[in-house]
């Protein structure tokens, strides 16, 4: 039984999980909880009303109710949520999903603003629709036709590059006329709700997000480009690496690939290693866990980052920087070692 970030799981208990991880332990699949049976829910589907839970309501209402979903992983020594397989109804999954919705030809705007993403980056960037699908809450059918945004999943980290290529060259483009580029006043909403610190100005962290090409306006609508893996590039299996903390780390370096800075977690190869601040060791990537961190750098661009330092341990021992590792990411980022300056 395979699933992959951005799959939804439905479960016997009547619940949706978001899946959350390529690899898997051999008797559940990592997912974490993201609606619920609720009589006063907003949302329904075949005559049930849902609730969509934040982290804290997920993980209280497991424990007080299904604590069979909670278990303590040894790769990571922390409680994490997932479904057991024996619980697991159906796996809903993105692709399939969007090929549901252009056969149906529904009236509905949010869905028809959905087959146009899809067929405009089918058009504009070869991107076959097997490669392509539709996650977060019209995934599962509970979505709001008037505020629910579209969380639009592309397969494959070259096609994902292509796709935010596309909207790059579509956006406030008068002759296109769908794709428009985000206001300031939302970017600065966001940077409200995540930056707690001052790793970031307000400034810098609108000309990251904005050069980064993977959220937009869809004919009045948000949208977000997300990555995903296709099968052929999933390696590994569950458990072959471990990861021991080491305390934090401060390091310039180069970017020398960037390709799966937009997956999960996003992920840069870097070189040219100087270590600021920390031991003396040889840093093979920097992950980031956080949205505020994918996508930050591209190839042959000099950064600087602070995070936690791990240790990898699999076929061959190396480190990496790990970035997000709260909630709030307090002094942990990833930045171009020259402050970005020049307008978007």
């Amino acid at each position: 039984m395979r699933a992959r970030p951005r799959d939804f799981i439905y479960t016997k208990d009547d619940l949706f999980f978001a899946t959350t991880s390529y690899l898997h332990p051999e008797d559940r699949i990592l997912a974490f909880l993201r609606y619920i049976p609720d009589d006063e829910g907003e949302r329904s589907i075949n005559g049930q009303k849902y609730s969509k839970v934040d982290s804290e309501q997920a993980y209280n209402f497991l424990k007080e109710n299904y604590p069979h979903y909670l278990y303590e992983c040894d790769n990571t020594r922390v409680e994490m949520m997932g479904v057991p397989l024996n619980k697991i109804k159906t796996i809903l999954k993105p692709n399939e999903r969007l090929k549901e919705l252009k056969k149906e030809n529904s009236e509905d705007p949010l869905l028809q603003k959905v087959i146009l993403v899809a067929d405009t980056f089918h058009e504009e960037a070869s991107i076959p629709y097997d490669s392509m699908g539709i996650s977060g809450s019209i995934l599962p059918g509970l979505y709001d036709p008037k505020n629910s945004d579209i969380d639009f999943v592309v397969y494959g980290l070259s096609n994902h590059r292509l796709a935010m290529q596309t909207f790059a060259k579509l956006k406030d483009n008068n002759k296109n006329g769908n794709f428009f580029s985000i206001d300031d006043e939302y970017w600065e909403k966001v940077y409200n709700k995540r930056i707690k610190d001052s790793t970031l100005s307000l400034d810098e962290f609108c000309w990251y997000e904005k050069r980064k090409n993977n959220r937009g306006i869809v004919k009045g609508t948000l949208f977000d480009i997300l990555a995903t893996k296709e099968w052929n590039e999933i390696k590994g299996v569950w458990g072959d690496t471990r990861y021991e903390p080491m305390g934090f780390i401060t390091v310039e370096c180069t970017v020398s690939n960037a390709l799966a800075a937009f997956d999960n977690p996003a992920t840069y190869e870097v070189e040219d290693i100087k270590i600021i601040d920390g031991p003396h060791v040889e840093i093979k990537e920097i992950a980031s866990f956080t949205h505020t961190y994918s996508g930050q750098a591209l190839e042959g661009e000099k950064i600087i980052s602070r995070g936690k330092l791990e240790k990898v341990i699999g076929s061959q021992e190396t480190y990496r920087v790990v970035v997000g590792t709260t909630r709030e990411s307090l002094n942990e980022f990833i930045k171009l070692k020259k402050s970005p300056t020049t307008p978007l």
